[in-house]
């Protein structure tokens, strides 16, 4: 089984206007609405990949309940801990001349509610896969993410973390099996700018001797890069068509890599499938879907 925890989901309100006057009423052209949340991502992909995933977390109020209805409908079991107080947030993005967003604090999560998600890392068992993906609420300290992989480290299974800055820098000594950071975040990490392919073998390099088994680096339009434990580098290129989004193509590759392992355990095509699926998600509106994936994936090299 593959779990994904997302401690702060959202469900994203996206508008469409063609334009923004400040001050003033404005009326949208078109509007979407989708889940959010870096684990919920991932579990979204794999649903369409044919894989059953968990999904844990915090969900409040009417819009956690609409989160979880939506995710037993894509066939995703939803096991979060319902909290006491606040709903869940909504993220609001305005499409316009140009971009803007604005993302919800979410609601207050209580040290037993914490517990409570910490317990259920009791469920998980040997050969499984645990995803901690983004933020975490204001109200949850930053060693969330260490607490949930020291209740796991006695455990044979695979821990994915997708985080950026400290918040990744302090799961490193419980040796996560994968870290996917991008170059704009190795950039961060180590506060120098990584342009070179020789910066950004250096400095994953530098997070597998802190900890990291495998470091798969993103870099947009260049591809991926993936540096294995055991000294292998394995590299997969891009297909060139029109980027509609790049909201969740990071957590998309995430779900297709652990796909590809969970498929064949060979890191090539694992590494091929995380790209297509990266890749799918680029070129459509929302999140990839399993026709898009196959597309991309037979015209990648």
């Amino acid at each position: 089984m593959i779990y994904t925890v997302t401690l702060n989901p959202s469900i994203d309100y996206v508008v469409h206007l063609s334009h923004f006057a400040d001050g003033l009423t404005n009326r949208s052209t078109s509007e979407e609405y989708y889940l959010g949340g870096k684990g919920i991502n991932v579990s979204c992909v794999l649903a369409e990949l044919g894989i059953i995933s968990t999904a844990l977390g915090f969900t409040a109020g009417f819009t956690g309940k609409e989160i979880e209805r939506l995710l037993i409908a894509a066939g995703i079991r939803a096991e979060f801990i319902r909290l006491a107080q606040g709903v869940s947030r909504i993220n609001v993005k305005i499409k316009a001349e140009v971009e803007s967003e604005i993302n919800g604090g979410g609601p207050p999560v209580t040290e037993s509610e914490f517990s409570a998600l910490l317990d259920k890392m009791n469920d998980v068992r040997d050969g499984d896969t645990v995803v901690l993906a983004g933020s975490i609420p204001p109200s949850v300290s930053d060693d969330a993410y260490e607490r949930m992989l020291a209740r796991l480290a006695d455990k044979d299974i695979r821990t994915v973390v997708d985080a950026t800055g400290s918040l990744l820098l302090r799961v490193l000594p419980y040796r996560p099996f994968l870290i996917k950071p991008n170059r704009q975040e190795l950039s961060e990490i180590f506060s120098v700018s990584v342009e070179s392919d020789e910066d950004i073998a250096y400095y994953a390099g530098q997070l597998m001797d802190m900890g990291a088994r495998n470091v798969l680096v993103s870099l947009g339009g260049d591809g991926a890069v993936l540096f294995a434990g055991n000294g292998e580098v394995f590299r997969s290129g891009v297909l060139r068509e029109t980027v509609l989004n790049t909201v969740g193509a990071g957590d998309s590759m995430v779900a297709g890599f652990l796909a590809g392992l969970e498929r064949t355990n060979d890191m090539t095509y694992a590494l091929k499938l995380g790209t297509a699926c990266g890749n799918a998600t680029a070129f459509s509106a929302g999140l990839a879907t399993k026709e898009k994936i196959a597309q991309v994936l037979c015209q990648l090299p």
